[in-house]
């Protein structure tokens, strides 16, 4: 009988990962210790993957509220800042915004409206084909903005979140305003420093504005991509992709992750005789048709990953060969004709029919995406996924 079984997610526990831990033996040892506990054999092109917060965790890629505010004040020199463009979480923004406010004299907060980036809604587009507002071109004061929709929850954390970004900036010491808007250049109208907090769009931002005639630009990317009196940092990043970790402190993305990956390659190749893939995964990226969010708040995926996991999927469409290259076929003879189709397909698909439907992504996208699926981000205590069989078609038995 053929094998009936395709790919396999599997969540491997580990450990607390704390400042120093060596990630390198702990993921190894997980991993095997699971495939003995859960009946299954490493097998070559599986893939391994492990969260970018224990990776941060071990690195102790952490900074404080002080560093933060230290690095803005250094950049803006403690003056009025616009501050545009951030996403509306308490997790990935909070801390961040409290730093940023405690380093300035006044914020500008300037927010896109309907939605942030990331699909996190302040109102829905029906209130504004309602109340006749046009969100490419207008923007709103504050006062407006409440004249016109409320104070309105989001609908999953109940957070009011211009009421409590405004109170965060006050509470930090600076004075605020809060204005609405999607073009960049808006901001221009109040100060000439401006700190985009875009994470997918930065670098079309920072242009549009310098272009306009800011005189001090800089990224969420650009705060902390260097040590602050010690503090952890990101050279690439900065506080893109952080997270909350105590009040007063963020978890900063990880950084130098190729040699880790790479190294749990070796280990697990010595250990087992058998070429696995490495990979680090942050957020995935999908979207949640309810609540609107399509996840990505880190900058990338996957900041490091083994060579085997470079490109796109090369896979056929079963169901458009069944339905038109074998659609006189049945059983048997269907089955061996699909197979045949899959074991002479070309190395490249792009632009042909037979290919069409299939996911147009990276592979590791793709695969952060289910690991983040398969870990969670709650207590599931899984921030290793042990994959098997992605690279699987019918033709594997």
């Amino acid at each position: 009988m053929s094998r009936m079984i395709g790919t396999v997610s599997r969540g491997v526990r580990t450990p607390i990962i704390r400042q120093g831990d060596d990630l390198v033996n702990i993921v190894t040892s997980s991993v095997l210790e699971a495939a003995e506990d859960g009946g299954f054999s490493i097998r070559d092109k599986d893939i391994i993957a492990m969260t970018e917060a224990i990776v941060a965790r071990a690195q102790g890629n952490y900074a404080s509220v002080e560093n933060i505010a230290d690095d803005v004040r250094a950049k803006f020199g403690g003056e009025t800042v616009g501050v545009i463009f951030p996403i509306l979480s308490r997790n990935r923004f909070a801390i961040c915004l409290r730093g940023i406010a405690s380093g300035a004299k006044k914020i500008v907060l300037m927010l896109s409206y309907p939605s942030d980036e990331v699909g996190n809604h302040l109102i829905s587009l029906d209130a504004l084909d309602e109340k006749g507002v046009d969100p490419y071109c207008d923007v709103l004061s504050l006062e407006k903005y409440r004249e016109l929709f409320g104070y309105e929850k989001h609908r999953f954390t109940g957070v009011d979140y211009v009421e409590y970004y405004e109170s965060l900036i006050r509470e930090s010491g600076a004075d605020v305003e809060v204005i609405f808007a999607n073009n960049p250049r808006a901001i221009l109208a109040y100060t000439k420093n401006v700190l985009c907090c875009d994470i997918h769009t930065r670098e079309r931002t920072k242009r549009l504005l310098r272009k306009a005639g800011a005189e001090k630009v800089y990224g969420l990317d650009e705060i902390l991509n260097a040590p602050v009196n010690g503090s952890g940092y990101n050279e690439n990043y900065g506080l893109l992709g952080s997270n909350k970790a105590t009040e007063n402190q963020v978890k900063l993305f990880p950084r130098d992750c190729q040699p880790l990956v790479d190294a749990i390659q070796t280990k697990i190749l010595e250990a087992t005789g058998k070429h696995v893939e490495v990979m680090v995964y942050g957020d995935g990226a999908f979207k949640d048709p309810v609540g609107k969010i399509w996840e990505l708040a880190d900058p990338v995926v996957s900041p490091a990953y083994t060579a085997g996991l470079e490109g796109t999927p090369n896979e056929l469409k079963l169901k458009y060969l069944a339905d038109n290259d074998f659609a006189d076929l049945s059983g048997d003879a269907l089955k061996a004709a699909i197979k045949e189709k899959i074991s002479e397909k070309d190395g490249n698909l792009v632009g042909q029919m037979i290919s069409e439907g299939t996911t147009p992504r990276r592979l590791t996208d793709l695969i952060g995406s289910l690991c983040d699926l398969t870990s969670g981000s709650g207590d599931k205590g899984t921030p290793v996924v042990y994959i098997q069989g992605y690279f699987d078609n019918y033709t594997n038995e």
